[in-house]
């Protein structure tokens, strides 16, 4: 068998046990390429927010119920379609350099692209009103584009 059969028996192996761990989306061609299956869904913005609940001012943290009345009054107003919240520890260093560890919320929501400009305004006054409701120093944000299907 020559070096370059071998390799290429090396590189088949390899990409087989590769292909094993991903997920059924992902299915291989006919030249033996992984491919994706065909787009679902309309073109989406998700947004994530991240949500501290330690006080900077050592207050006490911001509770569930206090947060679900943020959310009842800032955000479904806004976005009425539906949202996520989930639990989550987060860490971050503050303006001081200090690492602080908190317990953390964390918002989903998915919108159309052709209301992003719109949204982007929203999520922005929430961030801006949670802010100044409990004495925190940001809000994290992490925009990406998604396909969507409902």
């Amino acid at each position: 068998m020559s070096v370059h059969s071998l390799r290429n028996r090396s590189a088949l192996a390899v990409a087989g046990v590769l292909l094993a761990g991903v997920p059924a989306a992902y299915t291989a061609s006919a030249d033996g390429h992984a491919s994706a299956a065909p787009a679902r869904g309309k073109p989406y913005v998700e947004t994530r927010l991240f949500f501290g609940t330690a006080r900077p001012d050592g207050g006490p943290a911001v509770t569930d119920r206090q947060f679900t009345a943020f959310v009842d009054k800032e955000v479904t107003p806004d976005f009425p379609d539906g949202l996520t919240v989930q639990n989550g520890r987060g860490q971050w260093r503050d303006a001081h350099g200090t690492i602080e560890k908190e317990r953390s919320y964390e918002l989903i929501l998915l919108y159309p692209e052709t209301v992003a400009k719109a949204s982007d305004r929203k999520i922005e006054e929430i961030r801006r009103a949670y802010e100044k409701a409990f004495a925190q120093e940001s809000v994290g944000r992490v925009d990406e584009r998604a396909r969507v299907d409902f």
